[in-house]
């Protein structure tokens, strides 16, 4: 409904109704770029001290970002800081949504790494932000960091109430954010009984599902399902080559955009499983989520494994972050100590080949 309807609706109400009055709230949103060249110029400015944005709009008000690369407190020391600061605030409260993000600069796309954060802006409070935005050695370690260059972007979301009626008491009617997710996780869960027209057999279990649904997601499933190809009139489709619990969790992204609750110690195994099965089924975004997850956790035990994943799959931003650990002397000293190098030559000789032309001096 339209301001003007709403308007003259509130006006047309007839003797002896009970006055009231609508507040529409309004999104208005905005977002900005901080980049950073000369990263390693800027290490060792001091715990407290950034470098700040220049100043940007968003929702008729003016903004900054600020970057701590030195934290902007004793208890992160080790990690980069970030907050969003409301400029020139007055008595006026401003309630703003806001999410940071850094860019992948091998696949040129911005990642968040916290949820989206809603948080009342004034004259006391003017600072909202990150403490523990990003472990400062991950971020080295990572694709985020290339060339000694990052861009911290932060979208902005402005809530503006607009008051449509005088003299009377305000009610708000708060627009909540989309579920849209939930309803369709829950369509999976009872997929057996709800409409489902196709179901998998993944090494020796069911999984019920919906073609519609796949085929908004992936084109690899729109192809087998709808295309020319056997699957398209078979009600149950046999897939090869990959874990049930892996299936599962792909299956669980497809339907809400998110993955579900994994045991610690089986997330980076699960991530480079998810990898694959993204790569496989052209799911854009779950290998991006994946490649963070490995990026974020490469160690001495997962790098050989993770650079021939990275290599396979052509995730450039990963493999990188796999090159970046391995030219530590250490790392690489006991990595060749051990059988993973031998393996990974074996595997992946086009891959050592890269390693020794970015080792050469």
């Amino acid at each position: 409904m339209s301001t003007s309807s709403v308007a003259a609706a509130l006006a047309a109400g007839g003797g002896g109704m009970h006055s009231a009055s609508v507040v529409v709230a309004e999104a208005v949103s905005g977002s900005h770029v901080l980049k950073v060249q000369g990263y390693s110029l800027i290490k060792g400015l001091g715990v407290g001290k950034f470098i700040g944005s220049v100043k940007f709009n968003a929702g008729g008000r003016s903004w900054c970002i600020r970057c701590y690369p030195d934290g902007w407190g004793s208890e992160c020391t080790d990690w980069i800081s970030v907050a969003l600061f409301l400029l020139n605030p007055d008595a006026t409260e401003v309630k703003a949504k806001y999410r940071f993000s850094l860019l992948d600069q091998a696949e040129r796309t911005h990642v968040p790494l916290h949820t989206e954060a809603v948080s009342t802006f004034s004259a006391k409070a003017s600072g909202k932000g990150h403490d523990k935005f990003i472990k400062r050695q991950k971020l080295e370690q990572s694709a985020y960091l290339k060339d000694d260059c990052l861009e911290i972007s932060c979208d902005v979301t402005v809530l503006k109430e607009i008051c449509l009626a005088k003299d009377v008491a305000v009610q708000f009617v708060v627009v909540p954010q989309s579920d849209i997710h939930q309803h369709l996780g829950a369509l999976l869960s009872d997929a057996g009984s709800e409409g489902a027209d196709v179901s998998f057999e993944v090494g020796g279990e069911t999984f019920a599902a919906h073609r519609c649904v796949l085929a908004a997601r992936s084109s690899v499933f729109k192809s087998g399902l709808f295309g020319p190809m056997k699957e398209k009139t078979a009600t149950s489709v046999k897939i090869d080559d990959m874990d049930p619990r892996v299936f599962k969790a792909m299956l669980h992204f497809i339907y809400t955009d998110s993955l579900p609750q994994m045991d610690s110690a089986d997330a980076t195994m699960m991530a480079q499983h998810l990898l694959a099965a993204a790569d496989r089924y052209s799911l854009a975004r779950l290998k991006l989520i994946c490649e963070h997850e490995l990026c974020s956790n490469i160690d001495k035990s997962t790098v050989t494994t993770t650079l021939a994943l990275a290599d396979q799959h052509g995730c450039h931003g990963l493999k990188e972050a796999c090159f970046s650990f391995l030219k530590s002397p250490g790392n690489l000293k006991e990595i060749t100590a051990s059988d993973d190098l031998e393996h990974l030559m074996k595997s992946c000789p086009s891959v050592l080949k890269e390693l020794v032309a970015q080792l050469a001096p």
